[in-house]
């Protein structure tokens, strides 16, 4: 059976960070589009994405592996929220 590859950790304050681009997407989805009302949403991922380069780049690792397991892990949280 071959190993799954190994993830980089995921810290918590990227994980929140994450957590709120996703929330402030359902909100922003479950109303009609204006760019008001899309604006939160891209706020919070810009925020999102800035932190997750930072920490690759201060943490030495691939910045697309990092962004990937932060979105997977904050996925699984908010499915198990429901």
């Amino acid at each position: 059976m071959a190993k799954e590859p190994k993830r980089p950790d995921v810290p918590d304050d990227l994980l929140r960070l994450q957590r709120a681009a996703n929330a402030a997407h359902r909100e922003a989805a479950a109303g009609g589009y204006s760019p008001e009302a899309w604006r939160p949403w891209a706020e919070a991922a810009a925020v999102a994405q800035n932190a997750v380069a930072e920490h690759a780049a201060q943490a030495g690792v691939s910045r697309y592996e990092l962004e990937m397991a932060v979105k997977a892990a904050a996925k699984k949280l908010d499915e198990a929220e429901g």
